[in-house]
């Protein structure tokens, strides 16, 4: 199975404290700005591996929490 195109997607200055992950490709408005409005969103979970500092995101279906991923 392919990789699905996507952007992440941050609010900025009135961010939440969390980015998501926007369905499609990324479009610009005339001024340059995202066009995000009605795509759908997923969450984005992060995973680190303390031994070496890989990073991992996932983008959760669901808003919950995923299970860390095995690092090889």
């Amino acid at each position: 199975m392919g990789l699905e195109p996507g952007f992440v997607e941050d609010s900025g200055q009135g961010a939440r404290g969390f980015a998501r992950w926007g369905e499609g490709v990324l479009e610009r408005g005339p001024l340059g700005g995202a066009r995000p409005m009605g795509r759908p969103r997923r969450q984005i979970d992060a995973f680190r591996c303390p031994d070496c500092a890989h990073l991992e995101l996932f983008a959760a279906r669901r808003s919950q929490a995923r299970r860390a991923p095995r690092h090889r």
